[in-house]
């Protein structure tokens, strides 16, 4: 009997924080010129900062925008377009996120599609003009190229993030090229739909299944639908969540608290 592996990509194959917030800081300037007019290095270096900490809350990439400016907000009081932003902290954002989002998105009137399209322009731009940098912004956890490389299972990325950055980062860090086919990226469906899918195609029957993720949040969505009662569901606690979830995910029967090691492992 074999094995199929359904993995996220950015906190369980690539740290990409780092690209991430920098790719959201220029997009965020792009979108909101006005607001970063008279913000110098040491306001950026610090959201950049603040941006690492905050990162288990984003599900998906636009997301880091709507926080490059919140952070900025409850730092500048002058600019403040947000009821939410006065006395908050980056615990607060941890614990709230999912409330905060709607209320700054209406009362900045922003649209989700279009600020997906304005991350994916930016780090396309990004990735033309110096592509060199923009690699070296992110890193490929260790151990998860060579297990990648050598992994007798059949494996499948099921990511938010656009699949075009997905494939080139495999390439050019994991060295490692993943059929298309196989990659899920953004605007493909919501993960608990894609493993629907996966697991009902012939070719997989009889194999066994595993989903390695670092959001909880995603996790519990899985365990909510009785049809992926099959998958065996695990957090990377190497990942972007916090010592909390962590804690949390352990006291929950479907779900296994990975290491690294064991993770690079189990591909192989």
């Amino acid at each position: 009997m074999g094995d199929l592996y359904a993995l996220d990509f950015d906190g369980v194959i690539c740290d990409s924080c780092g690209e991430s917030s920098l790719s959201a800081l220029k997009a965020a300037k792009v979108r909101w010129p006005g607001l970063f007019d008279g913000v110098d290095s040491t306001t950026e270096d610090w959201i950049v900062d603040q941006m690492h900490i905050v990162r288990p809350v984003v599900e998906t990439g636009y997301e880091n925008l709507l926080l490059v400016r919140l952070l900025l907000e409850t730092r500048t009081p002058s600019i403040r377009k947000s009821s939410v932003a006065e006395g908050l902290a980056v615990e607060g954002i941890l614990e709230n996120w999912s409330k905060l989002k709607p209320i700054i998105m209406e009362e900045w009137g922003e649209d989700r599609e279009a600020l997906i399209d304005l991350f994916g322009k930016v780090r396309d731009d990004w990735l033309e003009q110096d592509f060199a940098t923009w690699i070296g912004a992110n890193r490929i956890y260790p151990g998860v190229s060579e297990a990648l490389k050598f992994a007798s299972s059949r494996v499948y990325i099921v990511t938010t993030k656009q699949s075009r950055f997905a494939d080139a980062l495999l390439r050019e860090l994991a060295g490692v090229t993943i059929p298309p086919e196989r990659i899920y990226g953004l605007r493909t469906g919501p993960k608990v739909e894609i493993l629907k899918q996966l697991q009902k195609r012939p070719e997989h029957q009889g194999l066994k299944l595993h989903f390695v993720e670092d959001r909880l949040a995603t996790l519990k969505n899985v365990i909510k639908e009785p049809e992926l009662d099959n998958w065996n569901l695990y957090l990377g606690n190497w990942g972007y969540n916090t010592a909390q979830e962590k804690e949390e995910a352990a006291a929950i029967a479907r779900i296994r608290v990975l290491q690294l090691s064991d993770f690079s492992k189990k591909l192989k």
